[in-house]
């Protein structure tokens, strides 16, 4: 029997929204959806809980294969019939990450029922045609082979592979040249029909809908999906501190220096967001202010929270000239430094600006369907539930200047040990990291 979730049903640090609403489905599929008056937009996602982070080291880049292939033919389309359909009703497509993979479409709220049977079927009933995995192999191969033409985006994907060395959290998601290239449409099969499962799967969406319209569709579409157990926990990846150089022929030196930082579903997810804005998430962040401003070491300096399931981390990211590389990455410790021993902490102003900023960019992006609806299926996944637009602001405006200091000193300033720096460019001498391993407060 279809289980409809009251509001009082999810988690208690979670509120729904009147217009969030969530069912799940006789096998395991869970339904949310929320309804938005006055677009004629719909954003659907089925999102399965599955990502690179899944992976043992011999399955590399095979959630990322799936994702490419499921597109290319079903029992009833081929590849070209799929693109025919989805072209003709908005935009189709899919993404991999290191939780999760996310199919979608961005429609209008007439197509509603070819969108859901489209995506249906290629959830469900995927060929994974051998002429097109190695056409597909091909473009993957292609892609994985420039990634070094990109070196802003190579240097993060190396911090976070030399600093979870020894995860699969820290893999690249499309997998290296070897494992993609050795992948077989057996591997394929196994490894779809072992994650795709009716308990790991959302289906969100957000825009002018009907939930109990939606969700008679969305069981049309799904029905024959089973349930095989709840998802193995990804274990937390041990943190590896050092320096990781690789010389590239480019015209800057690209650094990211990567801190341990708390999960996703961590309670101290907000001040962290908080202090990461603080650190370096904008023009008057200390990283800019120090960096850019007064030394002129960089053009460009940012700071950025990335959370998985499984861990987090803090990343700084910037570029310079080879000759000021050493003397961009000490200014770099020297802030982080100062924030966590307490010699220069965060001041009153710099918390207001903060969590203005925040509060300013929560609310305009709260205006777009498809982030809406991305919010959905995460919060869903994650979390179980749903915190509304007025629940995320309250609690970025709950954390208090004691706290974002306090995170600093004796949380950080005890991770600031464990920091990896990776660089990618012409490097003449290496730069080193000294960093103090305090206690805390």
């Amino acid at each position: 029997m279809t289980s409809v979730v009251p509001i009082s049903a999810a988690p208690a640090h979670l509120e729904a929204s009147p217009a969030v609403r969530k069912t799940v489905l006789e096998n395991g599929v869970r339904v949310v959806t929320d309804s938005i008056g006055g677009v004629r937009s719909l954003s659907i996602a089925v999102l399965v809980e599955c990502g690179s982070a899944d992976e043992s080291a011999a399955e590399a880049g095979l959630a990322h294969l799936c994702e490419h292939l499921a597109f290319q033919g079903t029992g009833s389309r081929n590849a070209l019939q799929i693109a025919r359909e989805a072209d003709s009703f908005g935009q189709t497509g899919g993404f991999t990450t290191r939780d999760y993979t996310c199919y979608f479409a961005a429609t209008l709220d007439d197509y509603q029922f070819f969108a859901l049977d489209l995506l249906g079927d290629v959830l469900l009933n995927p060929t994974f045609p051998e002429d097109c995995l190695e056409r597909e192999r091909r473009a993957i191969l292609s892609e994985i082979g420039r990634a070094t033409d990109i070196p802003g985006q190579y240097v993060h994907d190396l911090a976070k592979r030399s600093a979870w060395a020894r995860s699969a959290l820290g893999r690249p998601i499309a997998g290296d040249a070897g494992s993609v290239a050795r992948h077989t449409r057996e591997d394929l099969i196994y490894f779809f029909h072992r994650h795709y499962t009716a308990d790991r799967i959302v289906v969100a969406a957000a825009g002018r809908l009907d939930h109990e319209d939606f969700v008679a569709q969305t069981r049309d579409a799904f029905w024959r999906l089973i349930a095989r157990g709840d998802r193995p926990a990804v274990p937390a990846p041990a943190f590896q501190p050092g320096v990781t150089i690789e010389p590239v022929d480019s015209a800057q030196a690209y650094f990211c220096f990567a801190i341990p930082a708390p999960r996703f579903t961590d309670p101290a997810r907000y001040v962290t967001h908080v202090f990461d804005r603080i650190l370096g998430g904008g023009i008057s962040s200390r990283l800019f202010r120090k960096l850019r401003d007064r030394a002129g070491l960089v053009y460009a300096i940012e700071s950025s929270y990335h959370a998985y399931g499984g861990a987090g981390m803090i990343v700084v990211e910037g570029s310079t000239g080879a000759s000021e590389l050493t003397a961009a990455v000490s200014m770099v410790v020297t802030v982080l430094d100062d924030l966590c021993s307490g010699r220069e902490p965060v001041d009153a102003e710099e918390l207001w600006r903060a969590k203005t900023h925040m509060r300013v960019q929560h609310l305009t992006s709260s205006e777009d369907v498809h982030t809406r609806m991305c919010r959905l299926a995460t919060q869903e996944m994650y979390f179980g539930g749903h915190l509304d637009a007025a629940g995320v602001l309250a609690r970025i405006d709950a954390v208090e200047l004691d706290a974002v200091n306090r995170f600093a000193r004796s949380y950080l300033s005890r991770q600031l040990s464990k920091a990896h720096l990776a660089v990618v460019g012409p490097v003449g001498e290496p730069p080193t990291l000294k960093m103090e391993n305090r206690n805390g407060d």
